[in-house]
């Protein structure tokens, strides 16, 4: 019993030690200006915040002010200036919690050219315990116009940013705490994932895990995907596909797919299962509401077929899926393509701000954009042997409507990994978890509100290997449908009775 007594108590007391290194008042919270040498990087602020509300700076040019953020624990907040190179000015931040944190650290990602801190996700991680950082990766604002001339500060947005922050903040946090963070994590969607990849590739030891979403890994290619797809609407005003149109495109596609998974539930499980031709919506005589003219039809077989180099018929990128057609206007519906594309030819690879996307020519121009990438904006390498060698797990999500990054590129990348790695290697370490009728990062007809990050946690901390991701859809605040998301290539399949609506009537299989 005494021996029982004194173990109860050691380990009560080793409990009480790690809780106090793991609080931080507000006084050394201060302190932290004045005592962090860093190399390359300056301490600008340290701030107790304890009012349970922040409100972000404003960003100049980012029109209406931000709203304030709430419901936040008390939390210390550390503001950086990142200088790895004589061009560089990066700003960073690192919010670690007063009271309560959980011993991990947490980095988030940003999307587009980035350009600003993440406030809304530094919140949504300092809730959960996290200390949290997030990076303007080195300049203001969500356009490529800071690369004409400065090839230090492209170099800072494609990778260095990311690093120097997580290197930096991890350095805080231990300062800080008086301990490291035993795991270190990274989410980001969209160009989030991309940075995501590009951490996994370039610096395996940054992160313990990472959660990549959407990810636009190959930059270069993907715009000229995105570019093909205004140039498809835009090759004289026929071609043009209204708003209206998109709607009687997707009941066709949904005609053609939608019972392919065994339910018809007004989603397509697997558009890879199904071959859509848009000739069915084709007028039978003269144009109206409900068919596509000639022009219309080509337009749209365009946006749905991959990217070809006609020299040598590599497939460069592939195209949008079956059932993305809601969310058309954002590749295809505007004046010009999407900024994301538009600006890395504008900027990266021709230096024109008044380049015509209507001239760019893949079998002229892809050698020379992918030499203008050259692996700084683009992570497409499948070789992340060190990151899983060292223990790290990768979760990535796609929804199968997205129109920003065609989700087929993470089937892709996924296939080459397990060519690279093999398969047994990437089931130990790697998830893909495509999602039916979501959208960019979120949104759409689908169930897209899941916690890839708490499948993460399970995964890396109790080696609870994931199998499926339970998802649910939103109307107005409810819920009203739930359905699992399935590691790939298993899907979602109707058991054959009980409610759509409800997870609990599918099961993931392999088709």
């Amino acid at each position: 019993m005494r021996l029982l007594t004194s173990l109860v108590c050691a380990l009560s007391c080793a409990a009480s030690l790690h809780a106090q290194k793991a609080s931080l008042d507000a006084a050394a919270c201060e302190r932290l200006a004045a005592s962090l040498e860093l190399p390359r990087a300056k301490v600008r602020l340290a701030q107790p915040v304890t009012s349970r509300e922040f409100t972000p700076p404003a960003t100049p040019g980012a029109g209406a002010p931000p709203a304030a953020l709430t419901d936040l624990p008390a939390f210390c907040r550390v503001t950086l200036t990142l200088t790895p190179s004589s061009d560089s000015d990066i700003k960073s931040e690192v919010w670690l919690p007063l009271a309560g944190w959980n011993g991990k650290f947490q980095q988030v990602g940003n999307g587009g050219w980035g350009g600003s801190i993440q406030y809304a996700a530094l919140a949504l991680a300092l809730r959960r315990g996290y200390a949290v950082s997030s990076t303007d990766t080195g300049h203001v604002g969500d356009s490529a116009q800071f690369a004409l001339g400065h090839p230090e500060k492209l170099i800072d947005f494609g990778y260095r940013a990311v690093h120097e922050t997580a290197v930096h903040s991890k350095t805080i946090v231990a300062a800080a705490y008086a301990t490291a963070p035993r795991l270190s994590y990274f989410v980001g969607c969209s160009g989030g994932g991309r940075q995501a990849f590009m951490e996994a590739q370039r610096y395996p030891q940054d992160f313990d895990g990472i959660v990549a979403g959407a990810p636009g890994y190959n930059r270069t290619d993907q715009s000229f995907q995105l570019v093909a797809a205004s140039q498809a609407t835009h090759h004289d005003a026929a071609s043009f596909i209204p708003r209206e149109k998109l709607a009687v495109l997707h009941r066709a596609a949904l005609n053609a797919c939608d019972q392919r998974d065994g339910v018809l539930d007004g989603l397509i499980g697997d558009p890879m299962r199904c071959k859509f031709d848009p000739s069915v919506t084709a007028c039978s005589g003269t144009d109206g509401p409900d068919c596509l003219t000639a022009s219309q039809v080509r337009a749209a077989k365009a946006i749905y077929a991959p990217v070809t180099n006609p020299r040598t018929g590599e497939e460069v990128f592939p195209g949008v899926e079956p059932g993305s057609e809601p969310r058309w206007t954002i590749n295809a519906g505007g004046a010009r393509p999407l900024g994301m594309s538009d600006d890395f030819f504008k900027y990266v690879v021709f230096k024109d701000a008044n380049w015509d996307f209507r001239t760019l020519d893949v079998a002229k121009h892809l050698k020379q954009s992918r030499k203008a990438d050259g692996g700084i904006v683009s992570a497409s390498s499948p070789d992340i042997k060190p990151f899983v060698g060292r223990g790290g797990k990768l979760v990535i999500y796609h929804g199968w409507g997205d129109t920003n990054v065609p989700p087929r590129s993470s089937v892709n990348y996924y296939s080459r990994l397990v060519e690279t790695l093999g398969a047994s290697d990437v089931d130990k370490s790697v998830r893909l978890y495509m999602a039916p009728g979501m959208g960019h990062c979120g949104g759409g007809e689908g169930p897209n509100v899941f916690d890839a990050l708490a499948v993460l946690e399970q995964w890396r901390e109790h080696e609870k290997a994931p199998a499926e991701m339970p998802a649910s859809l939103l109307s107005e605040g409810r819920v009203v449908r739930t359905r699992p998301l399935c590691p790939y290539p298993q899907i979602a399949q109707y058991k054959g009775s009980g409610s759509i609506d409800d997870a609990s009537s599918f099961v993931c299989r392999t088709p």
